[in-house]
């Protein structure tokens, strides 16, 4: 299992976030991580945890 810094991650975050209309999936493509991987990092910057729901 691959680790990523927390300023990537944030920054990830924050690059979704900043594209009007674009999916997680074009997002993680673009920077070359699996969709899931994006989607739990959302989730916790959203302050939720992964498999529970909001």
């Amino acid at each position: 299992m691959k680790h990523y810094p927390a300023e990537f991650k944030a920054d990830a975050v924050a690059l979704y976030r900043s594209r009007p209309g674009a999916t997680i999936n074009s997002v993680a493509t673009d920077l070359g991580v699996d969709t899931e991987t994006l989607r739990n990092w959302i989730r916790v910057a959203d302050g939720r945890r992964s498999g529970t729901s909001a």
